[in-house]
């Protein structure tokens, strides 16, 4: 940090150099949190979406299950639940993934991926779902296989369909990684908790860390909205 930037900050009790880079270690820790669980959950999720669409009730019936478990609990609870019931499982601390679940990151990150692939799986499932039959029947009359009209014409429709329930998806788990604090995370909202027991100044400290949520969830709005925008160029009447 320069060092004018440093004699600035330094003028006030609160807003320091030193508190500053306390929250820009939480807001680096936050986007990695909730960037890793969304990306991880996603390419979960669409397998998990194909298969929740099966007939079968024995294909469909775990993903079901999985679904109904993560959706119909607290994202606190099933955090507690992987931070705290992972080291009782017998045998693990003599395994390498102790090295691994024995820092707090990784179990709210598993946590927040199976919650968010959850999620992602139903809203991707309810597109395919309301995929137009005539698509598919014309997928077929061209001689498309199963796999081809699902690349082809199933996933790019149903993405299109998605995109909006998804940002809100992404906006929720941005929101929820609030929580990763309580397992001695220090995201952005751990960083607020430090700075408000060192100083004594709640309003500072959270309504500081609001607005940068504010400001990235308004990132996040207005890059799904050029994201919609791309996807449904074809629905946009032809100016002559």
């Amino acid at each position: 940090m320069p060092d004018f930037i440093a004699q600035w900050l330094n003028q006030n009790d609160i807003f320091t150099a030193m508190t500053m880079l306390e929250y820009w270690n939480g807001l680096v820790s936050t986007v990695q949190l909730v960037f890793l669980s969304l990306v991880i959950g996603l390419v979960c999720a669409v397998p998990l979406a194909i298969t929740r669409t099966s007939r079968n009730p024995l294909v469909s019936l775990p993903v079901w299950l999985y679904t109904y478990l993560f959706r119909g609990t607290p994202l606190l609870i099933q955090l507690y639940i992987i931070y705290y019931g992972i080291a009782q499982i017998p045998g693990i601390q003599e395994t390498f993934w102790w090295g691994i679940f024995r820092e707090p990151f990784y179990p709210a990150l598993l946590a927040f991926t199976l919650n968010t692939a959850a999620y992602t799986t139903e809203i991707i499932r309810g597109a395919i779902m309301s995929t137009p039959h005539g698509e598919i029947e014309a997928a077929k009359a061209y001689g498309m296989n199963w796999f081809m009209r699902m690349r082809r014409i199933i996933l790019p429709s149903a993405a299109r369909r998605a995109v909006q329930a998804y940002s809100n998806e992404v906006i929720f788990m941005l929101h929820s990684s609030a929580i990763a604090s309580v397992v001695t995370i220090v995201d952005l909202t751990g960083a607020a908790r430090n700075i408000y027991s060192r100083f004594y100044a709640p309003f500072d400290a959270f309504i500081f860390v609001a607005l940068i949520y504010m400001v990235l969830t308004f990132i996040l709005v207005f890059a799904f909205r050029k994201l919609e925008n791309h996807l449904l160029r074809h629905q946009r009447p032809i100016s002559n």
